[in-house]
């Protein structure tokens, strides 16, 4: 074992190659469903992971390879099912990001004068987590030991666009998992996440009548009326449960301004804290009655994460924070409007702590940005942790 003030103190000696790794995962770019590139980026990917993982994979996906790496522990074999202590530790993240390809031709990768503030698209979230991971696992391979329990890396191409495939792959891993370590980026001020709002889109789709809205309006069924109508009943459940939030993101239907709509479709979102309000909204959204009575309304899943409710209680949490303390660093705790892949191992009540990526800010948007010196004491936070538990 090593001391958690060994492991900082070293990682804080890295700064330089850790740079160099993060400018070189940033300039791949990664948008979402681009499947080339999130090939290209596993690949290298792997290729850092491989110095101190004794087993890689890349599963394939419809948007692109994911990623999975193995460790064994102290003495163990993951591969075995018989080892000691019980249960692996799992690791969360993702590749995907949100911006375009191109934008880092635009917005490169950039250090700024303070020595620590580093910029670019990708780089809060999350790659900067990924440069974390492979470093943390470097520590322990240079303090001369292994982590104490078996530890699994799964890497989604998918999860900016809700993981319709990853979340399979997370669900999969998370099985006899002792603990999950989400790698997304914390709340401001560097705030771990232990509890996660859910989120759901919902496709809903009216089959009405066509007709002549001016000789024979009385023959058709409008389409759009009868998804109006459902919307406004939609958003009256909405408000009045706790915690809950719908938002309409698109619509399209119709043909003309002469014609009966006979078809209309709405993509919804919506958003819960409680699995009560989740079941709620739900159930009003996917088992809709039609207001009129020759409209046919169908509503499919588009994508869907349970609400993980805050536990005060923790324990992983507890265990973060006591490390954290040894270390020196204050480490926060609070819950996300943000839905991730944690959420399904949270909700499934496997020990579950998200936001162990470094400190930033402006996840999404023109002014991403995160912190050089908070990643190198990510990765030690997280190599102290699978070195103890």
């Amino acid at each position: 074992m090593a001391e958690p003030a060994e492991l900082l103190a070293l990682a804080r000696t890295f700064a330089a190659p850790v740079l160099e790794r993060w400018e070189d995962l940033v300039t791949l770019e990664t948008p979402s469903g681009d499947a080339g590139r999130a090939a290209v980026f596993a690949e290298r990917l792997a290729t850092g992971l491989a110095a101190t993982a004794d087993r890689i994979e890349q599963p394939p996906g419809p948007d692109g390879a994911h990623l999975v790496a193995y460790w064994n522990g102290r003495g163990t074999r993951d591969d075995t099912g018989d080892g000691t202590p019980e249960g692996h530790t799992l690791l969360v993240a993702h590749s995907d990001t949100v911006f375009p390809a191109g934008t880092v031709a635009r917005r490169p990768f950039a250090l700024a004068e303070d020595g620590d503030t580093v910029t670019g698209p990708g780089v809060f979230d999350m790659k900067g987590s990924l440069v974390a991971v492979e470093l943390a696992m470097d520590l322990l391979c240079r303090t001369g030991t292994t982590p104490r329990r078996p530890v699994r890396l799964v890497v989604v191409t998918d999860e900016e666009i809700g993981s319709p495939d990853g979340s399979r792959l997370v669900a999969r891993h998370a099985e006899g998992a002792h603990a999950v370590l989400g790698l997304e980026p914390p709340l401001p001020g560097g705030a771990l996440k232990i509890g996660r709002r859910g989120v759901a889109r919902v496709r809903l789709t009216v089959r009405g009548v066509s007709a002549h809205a001016g000789l024979d309006a009385a023959l058709g069924v409008s389409a759009i009326d009868e998804l109006v109508d459902q919307l406004a009943a939609l958003r009256a459940t909405a408000a009045a449960l706790p915690d809950a939030a719908l938002n309409v993101g698109t619509v399209s239907g119709g043909s003309r301004a002469n014609v009966v709509a006979d078809h209309a479709e709405a993509e919804i979102g919506l958003r819960y804290a409680t699995h009560e309000t989740e079941r709620a909204l739900l159930s009003a959204l996917l088992e809709p009655s039609p207001v009129r009575a020759r409209a046919a309304l169908s509503a499919t899943t588009l994508s869907h994460r349970p609400a993980w409710a805050m536990d005060p209680a923790n324990p992983l949490a507890a265990e973060l924070t006591a490390l954290a303390s040894a270390l020196g660093l204050d480490l926060a705790l609070g819950t996300s409007g943000g839905a991730g892949d944690t959420n399904h191992t949270g909700a499934l009540g496997i020990p579950t702590v998200d936001g162990l990526g470094p400190a930033g800010a402006g996840a999404h948007s023109e002014d991403e940005r995160a912190s050089l010196s908070s990643l190198l004491e990510r990765a030690a936070l997280i190599a102290a942790y699978l070195d103890t538990h």
